[in-house]
């Protein structure tokens, strides 16, 4: 038994049973792919895929059953080159973050900058993407930390920590009427946001699932006539006259966004919270628990081990 077998069979799985792309994913032949697999499965005395002919279809009883073990093993293999790492590179190597567009450009940067300027030695690198491609990346082990507002706390293989809670803003042009009618002091309700057309995020960003979940339960429909992944899109669109702007509080910048209008909306939305994601089981280096202490002060490095280890669901509240 080795490494590379281990590697295939992970492999095999995560790239739907596709022997092409494991073979170009592990940088070797399909044939050799091919062959760790059934050397694999021949010291095990079981079959681990299901096969039609030549191809691999699924995963069989045993190979259900044996799937865990090899993540753990590879897992394992890569903590305990980390823990060298730690070690011996004095505080040299990479830290990879995955991140929503939001919190890539309105939450993170002032953490990026300080651990860049406290941590010359390490570099960074930082994938943007939805809040199901952050998480599939930590599961990969192809990111250090994940950051989003939706769907991370829902991975069981994922220790999502709560770092900042946040609500929404309603942005619209000067000389709008939602705006006039603030400066006389009436308050925005849905029922008169409903009335006009909407741009905000597309289902599963930024908090939808709360601004959504408002209009259902108020009977009203949402006039929604653009979404998108990221503010900076809504807010392009809403000075261009096209609808009113839904978008996360802190994607509004009075000194940069000097078209627009800013209308507080928490009371009208539930308040989100943004998580920080690691993988559970992982082998984090100093430099990545000083990341998220500069990201989220209250997450300790005891508060993030205690995460770890407590093994009892996705999320963890503080």
């Amino acid at each position: 038994m080795n490494f590379q077998q281990l590697r295939s069979v992970r492999e095999t799985v995560r790239q739907g049973f596709n022997l092409t792309e494991v073979a170009q994913v592990l940088h070797t032949s399909q044939p050799g792919v091919s062959r760790q697999i059934r050397e694999l499965e021949e010291e095990l005395g079981v079959e681990i895929f299901v096969r039609a002919g030549k191809r691999l279809t699924g995963l069989t009883p045993p190979g259900e059953t044996v799937l865990p073990i090899v993540e753990r093993m590879l897992l394992e293999a890569e903590n305990l080159k980390r823990a060298g790492d730690n070690f011996a590179a004095q505080g040299r190597g990479t830290l990879t973050i995955a991140a929503t567009h939001s919190q890539a450009r309105y939450a993170l940067p002032p953490a990026v900058r300080d651990f860049s300027a406290a941590h010359p030695e390490v570099q960074l690198h930082l994938h943007q993407g939805s809040p199901q491609q952050v998480a599939q990346l930590l599961l990969a082990g192809e990111a250090d930390i994940g950051v989003a507002t939706e769907a991370l706390a829902d991975y069981e293989g994922l220790v999502a920590l709560p770092c900042y809670a946040w609500t929404h803003a309603v942005v619209v042009p000067h000389g709008h009427p939602l705006a006039a009618e603030q400066a006389r002091g009436e308050p925005l309700t849905l029922q008169r946001l409903a009335a006009f057309p909407l741009i905000t995020y597309e289902p599963g960003y930024t908090g939808r699932s709360h601004i959504d979940e408002a209009f259902r339960r108020s009977g009203l429909a949402i006039n929604l006539v653009l979404s998108a992944m990221d503010a900076d899109v809504i807010k392009t669109y809403v000075e261009l006259g096209m609808g009113v702007g839904i978008i996360a509080r802190i994607a509004y910048d009075e000194q940069r966004d000097t078209q627009l209008h800013a209308i507080d909306a928490r009371h009208l939305f539930a308040t989100n919270m943004t998580r920080l994601a690691l993988r559970r089981g992982a082998f984090l280096r100093d430099y990545v628990y000083e990341f998220i202490r500069s990201f989220a002060p209250p997450l300790t490095r005891k508060l993030v081990d205690q995460a770890l280890v407590a093994g009892v669901g996705s999320s963890f509240e503080i």
